[in-house]
């Protein structure tokens, strides 16, 4: 079979390392990869096996057996190209979807922040790397994220495989068919200790956050969250809340405004108490998920009524001594 590229140097070219030229020639090419390319012969020079610091002389051909993607300009839709080891925390996988521990500090979609290093490139590195994923073999599909976490939340994100387990999924969700409970750590003992906080959350898109109401207002949508206490230790509580309704913000806020904010919280918590512990992110991690699937639910009938749940919840472990999820809370 021969070259998916070649190149011929020009004058101008002349004098330059391999690797260089190559990376060049490639942008979407892990540095790390590209050097295995080399050492494997998937790169020759004049058809003969190159060093990669050897200096390129005028009228040297390059050969490049390479898939062509890698010689694209990078693009939101190919940086996946560029991860050479893709790091996913994964709870379970089957062919039709993943579910994905996501670390609290890490961007699920790319956006003006940060393009490469987000739960949704590593996603695409990984099953492409796999050989579960081609983009070159598919007009619009591509594997996607179904529900979205803050970047400093943690927690399971559910990624779709293929598009019917994307309908289904962005379908269940939507229709409150699949049960997601978190853990907070909040400030102070919840009274009582499991019950139920109502209210409504009107968004401000400039400050990016909520403002809680106790009755409707206009443009406010109203927020359900059950909670209850897990543990207490000293001024804090772990507590599991779950939500009824899904809304921006929703338990951060909703325990702010009962008097109980999430340690760490910057935007609706307490300063002071912050840098008096040294969080920086909001306590809040999303550790546990039901397929509960009360209707049809097609090629994901299989997952109908199992449960999933992480092993383990930083803040949990620090200050509650909870090791692993799965087997100390009830």
């Amino acid at each position: 079979m021969g070259p998916t590229r070649e190149f011929i140097i020009g004058k101008n070219d002349a004098g330059q390392r391999l690797d260089r030229f190559a990376a060049r020639v490639m942008p979407l090419m892990p540095p790390a990869l590209l050097q295995k390319y080399i050492r494997i012969k998937r790169i020759k020079c004049n058809n003969v096996r190159c060093q990669r610091d050897q200096r390129l002389r005028e009228g040297d051909a390059l050969q490049f057996y390479i898939n062509d993607e890698f010689f694209e300009p990078p693009r939101e839709d190919n940086l996946f190209l560029s991860l050479f080891t893709p790091k996913l925390d994964i709870l379970y996988e089957d062919g039709n979807l993943l579910l994905l521990d996501k670390r609290p500090g890490l961007v699920v979609h790319p956006d003006e922040t940060e393009k490469v290093n987000t739960l949704l490139t590593h996603l695409q590195a990984y099953l492409y790397q796999k050989r579960e994923w081609n983009p070159r073999g598919e007009n619009a599909f591509a594997p996607a994220l179904c529900n979205r976490i803050d970047r400093n939340t943690g927690g399971i994100v559910i990624a779709a495989k293929n598009a019917e387990a994307l309908r289904v999924l962005t379908a269940k969700i939507r229709d409150r068919e699949i049960t997601k409970k978190y853990l907070c750590a909040v400030l102070g003992r919840m009274n009582p200790p499991e019950g139920r906080l109502e209210c409504f959350l009107l968004k401000d898109e400039k400050k990016k956050q909520v403002a809680v109401y106790r009755r409707p207002v206009p443009g406010g949508k109203s927020a359900v969250t059950l909670y209850r206490t897990l543990r207490t230790k000293g001024e804090l509580s772990l507590v599991e809340a779950e939500l009824l309704t899904g809304r921006t913000h929703q338990i951060r806020a909703s325990f702010a405004d009962a008097g109980h904010p999430l340690l760490g919280d910057g935007k609706y918590g307490r300063g002071d108490v912050n840098r008096r512990y040294g969080e920086t992110r909001q306590a809040l991690y999303s550790y546990s998920l039901r397929f509960d699937f009360p209707t049809d639910a097609g090629a994901l009938s299989y997952l109908r009524g199992r449960v999933f749940r992480v092993e383990r919840a930083p803040f949990a472990e620090k200050y509650f001594g909870l090791s692993n999820l799965q087997e100390e809370i009830l």
